[in-house]
């Protein structure tokens, strides 16, 4: 019985390129294959630019005749020292990458991810792929065009949702660890069940994860985040020990502690419930931030770990979990080699602050307190709410409609604030520079004081962002201070 859609296979029969390329072959007479994630995701019906071909022989000289026959609207690459090559064009319409090599055997010692390369047949170089759905094979050679070449049933795999490697998953885990990254992104990103095995094998070979480099486990771990429901990822690395290795600060939110018959929220899951939340307000207005809105709602309690305390007339505390996550983001993000830049510190500033919204709709909601959370928060106030939001996860439906209703004050006091244009009506009109020619004074101590006081009535409304109030609060201050002008 035939497992695949006449359908699906029809996507390669009809595209120009797969002819042109099997009748390069044929020329040369080799062997040649459509391989790996674009076989997969024709299955799937998932749409793919980037096209993996494999040539039993030399993928280069197959790429560079390729480009000779398409001309000048083609641009070739080689990368001789790694026997591949890639050829970039576009036809009616459509953006190709594809990229060719000779088949493979390959062979690995215990300390390293790089393999001993050698010529193979297309069953070796089936033998080295991961996972049996990225195995599949379509041959282009004209006698056999639209074969599928399938040895380990990946389309079974497929039609089952299953991951599953081709070989014996310890070895095929040992030989390249990063394996067991792409298992747990493949069964998120596709929402597949891991087979029992593989899984098995997963948990026992995670400590082989130290050897992969930072730059590698980054990009799985930003690929997991972006799925369409990154905790499913997240749970399968805390349950295979994978995140212990990997994150041990999120892993150790893993927890419930009782005390006197009172226990703490558990904290992993809690932060994976937030970060399903953020994805689902997300979707409906993706912004610029996405990927590092959804690492800010990760770790928004990265913190309560170290923060947390028991105190008998309360219970289990977390004072200043924001400030301490806030200080723990730095040495995460250079961990895992993650930006340091401006995307470190917009998660920093998330994490910092997200209890500030709380804070405001937990009593009632002032003018002052919205003007000052929008002065710290800046352009990064939309996604601070949404975070905020987000992380309202409580089981009494009474305080949850609170918490909310009390947000959406906020939020129109926040659109009230930007129509004003609030970056004009925040910032004092008698800056620094203004305050030192005023006083003949260098930069030190007693100018910060003084712009922080008028900074402080702006923000608390005290009086309005005009020169002459302003000037005469600054001159009323600089006396107390015992300065002069």
């Amino acid at each position: 019985m035939k497992l695949y859609s006449d359908a699906a296979l029809a996507q390669i029969l009809d595209q120009e390129i797969f002819h042109q390329i099997s009748r390069v072959a044929d020329q040369m007479d080799v062997e040649c294959y459509v391989v790996g994630g674009y076989v997969r995701d024709i299955f799937l019906e998932r749409p793919s630019n980037d096209i993996d071909v494999v040539v039993v022989g030399s993928g280069i000289a197959v790429a560079e005749q390729l480009k000779h026959q398409l001309g000048k609207k083609a641009h070739l690459s080689v990368f001789r020292n790694f026997g591949t090559a890639q050829v970039k064009f576009r036809q009616k319409g459509r953006e190709y990458e594809i990229e060719f090599v000779g088949a493979r055997r390959e062979s690995y010692s215990h300390d390293s991810r790089k393999p001993i390369v050698e010529d193979g047949t297309l069953e070796d170089d089936q033998n080295r792929r991961d996972f049996t759905i990225n195995a599949m094979a379509i041959c282009l050679n004209s006698q056999r065009f639209g074969e599928l070449v399938d040895p380990f049933n990946g389309i079974a795999d497929l039609e089952d949702g299953i991951i599953a490697t081709p070989l014996d998953p310890e070895i095929t885990f040992s030989d390249d660890p990063l394996r067991m990254m792409r298992c747990i992104r493949f069964a998120t990103q596709l929402n597949f069940q891991i087979e029992d095995a593989t899984y098995e094998a997963l948990q026992r070979m995670a400590d082989r994860i130290k050897i992969v480099s930072g730059e590698r486990i980054e990009v799985e771990l930003n690929k997991i985040m972006m799925a369409p429901h990154p905790s499913i990822g997240f749970e399968l690395l805390q349950r295979s020990g994978l995140l212990q290795i990997i994150l041990p600060e999120f892993a150790a939110l893993d927890i419930i502690e009782k005390r006197d018959g009172r226990a703490h929220k558990n904290n992993f899951y809690h932060s994976l419930e937030v970060l399903e939340n953020v994805v689902k307000a997300n979707s409906q207005q993706s912004t610029a931030n996405t990927l590092w809105l959804r690492w800010a709602a990760l770790l928004h309690d990265i913190g309560k770990t170290k923060s947390k305390r028991w105190e008998s007339a309360v219970g289990w505390t977390f004072h200043n979990h924001n400030l301490i996550g806030a200080k723990m983001i730095p040495q995460i993000f250079r961990r895992l080699k993650l930006p340091m830049g401006v995307e470190m510190k917009y998660v920093q500033k998330l994490v910092d602050l997200h209890m500030r919204p709380q804070v405001i709709a937990d009593s009632e909601v002032t003018d002052s307190a919205v003007r000052r959370l929008i002065n710290d928060a800046g352009d990064d106030i939309d996604d601070l709410m949404t975070l905020c939001e987000a992380d309202i996860t409580s089981k009494n439906e009474i305080k949850k409609k609170l918490f909310l209703e009390n947000f959406r004050i906020v939020r129109e006091k926040l659109v009230d604030l930007k129509e004003k244009d609030y970056k004009r009506l925040l910032q004092p009109v008698i800056d620094g520079n203004e305050i030192m020619q005023i006083f003949h004074l260098q930069p030190s101590r007693e100018v910060g004081i003084l712009k922080q006081y008028l900074k402080d009535a702006v923000l608390d409304n005290k009086v309005k962002n005009e020169r002459e109030p302003l000037m005469h609060l600054l001159m009323q201050k600089a006396r107390e201070m015992g300065l002069s002008s």
